[in-house]
């Protein structure tokens, strides 16, 4: 691993151990230290200490514990530290207490790659800081600008942000500049750089002030993660609490070898046998996961999709509903490998092997989150083995076989080959719907409403055949649930 080798040479200090758990949560590795330390011996004062404690965060996690003493002797600080370790609260808090020293508007701006991150990050500071006033912004794309302007215009404490819709707000919004700020945080680094943000990156920190504490926090440290480290920050301290890609212990990770043919089968098959369960779908592309929960919705499964494709209201929308219990299986592209935490996901399933080995850390850190464990189960087709391989290698686990029953699997053919014609028909259906002129709502990327089919097929064949009363009864769900 090239990469983890220029790690250990560019580390200045680095503080070896591994942690899993979470922002809300204690870490049992933090008890079993000789002192059990509190946030209070890191030097974090009385105000934020109680929001902590209301929170019900006992103890910080291990990157808390590095980082937090560093930052607030007005260190920089380079963050490793594995998704699902507390990284949040390890930045939020030394932000929060240098506010409470001099509080000033538009003081800190943290950049994230995705949208629902940003709205995850604000809860926290906004949590975190409820007692003392914080004001925060979210400025991320798929939502009006003028309402975002408006916010700005209000001098928030804080701006959480996607780097694309930033610079169109110092380009374009009067009066709104970051000239005064005193912190820069970038969340996620490596994933920024790898969406191909370089550009708008470079052009934020031409506009920042050069006297500013920057954090840099990552799961991963590549080789576009140093450059900017090199760009951005002064002598920066590194708190690295994992240097080898790793997964939680009380995480059980499976594979499955299937026919690709027989893909959708396969996923039936297991969401019914751990039924009960809730479960987050990834797929490789918007399509396929807009495809999927229609099938699954055919077969009366409850499921929400959610991809770069979908208005920004809607992924909120089915986020909340999968946050809420309201919905089991949330089928999503990589919008949402990267920092959700949602607390109970019993289940990953790798429904598309992920190109990046990396990204199937990131995926399947959505369950087992703070000390709980949970299931990930990837499917491996005859065109995935050697990037399945590649997985194994970068774990340094074999993993082993989910039991799978094929003969019960293949009952299911008949069922699932009529639900993927209705997928395919309504997928079709909703293309035809974005090409026409706005004359309806041309937004229907939520699934609920994809009843137009059920008319056409009412009359058609199929109607009266078992498969077709289980497609209204599945239809029956679909309008009720909304």
């Amino acid at each position: 691993m090239a990469d983890e080798e220029s790690v250990k040479q560019n580390t200045d200090e680095i503080i070896e151990g591994s942690s899993s758990g979470d922002d809300n949560s204690h870490v049992n590795g933090a008890e079993n230290d000789e002192t059990a330390k509190t946030f209070k011996d890191l030097g974090v004062t009385e105000v934020l200490c109680e929001a902590c404690d209301q929170l019900g965060w006992k103890s910080p996690t291990k990157i808390q514990v590095e980082a937090i003493p560093v930052a607030l002797q007005g260190k920089d600080v380079i963050g490793l530290a594995e998704t699902g370790s507390g990284k949040t609260g390890a930045f939020a808090l030394p932000i929060l207490q240098s506010l409470l020293a001099s509080p000033q508007r538009l003081h800190t701006l943290v950049l994230t790659p995705t949208r629902e991150l940003a709205f995850q990050i604000s809860e926290q500071f906004e949590a975190l800081g409820s007692s003392i006033g914080v004001k925060c912004a979210v400025v991320v794309g798929g939502i009006d600008m003028m309402s975002q302007s408006l916010v700005l215009a209000k001098k928030p404490h804080v701006v959480i942000a996607t780097p694309g819709r930033l610079i169109d707000h110092l380009e374009n919004t009067k009066g709104f500049s970051l000239r005064a700020l005193k912190f820069l945080v970038m969340d996620e680094a490596d994933r920024i750089l790898n969406m191909d943000f370089e550009t708008e990156v470079d052009k934020i920190l031409k506009v920042i002030p050069r006297d500013r504490r920057t954090f840099l926090f990552s799961a991963t440290m590549t080789k576009k993660v140093q450059k900017l480290q090199r760009a951005a920050l002064k002598d920066p301290v590194k708190c690295a609490v994992s240097t080898k890609y790793s997964t939680v212990d009380k995480l059980q990770q499976y594979y499955v070898f299937i026919p690709s043919k027989y893909k959708d089968c396969y996923l039936v098959s297991i969401l019914n046998e751990l039924a009960g369960n809730s479960f987050i779908i990834f797929c490789s592309t918007c399509n396929n996961a807009q495809r999927v929960a229609l099938l699954l919705r055919n077969l009366g499964i409850t499921a929400i999709p959610l991809h770069g494709q979908m208005s920004q209201n809607k992924r909120l929308g089915a986020l909340n509903k999968f946050k809420s219990k309201s919905r089991s299986v949330l089928l999503a592209t990589d919008v949402a490998s990267r920092g959700l935490d949602i607390p109970h996901v019993d289940c990953v399933i790798n429904y598309d092997i992920p190109t990046h080995s990396k990204d199937y850390i990131h995926r399947v850190g959505r369950t087992a989150r703070a000390g709980r464990s949970g299931k990930s189960i990837t499917f491996v087709t005859q065109y995935d083995v050697e990037l399945f391989q590649r997985i194994e290698t970068l774990i340094g686990k074999k993993l082993p076989a989910f039991p799978t029953q094929e003969e019960e699997v293949m009952m299911l053919v008949e069922r699932v080959s009529e639900a993927q014609r209705f997928a395919r028909l309504e997928m079709k259906e909703q293309g035809e719907k974005r090409k026409r002129p706005k004359g309806g709502d041309g937004d229907d990327d939520d699934t609920e409403q994809a009843s137009g089919v059920r008319k056409k097929v009412k009359g058609g064949p199929g109607g009266g055949r078992g498969g077709g009363g289980g497609k209204k009864r599945g239809g029956a769900a679909w309008r009720g649930g909304r």
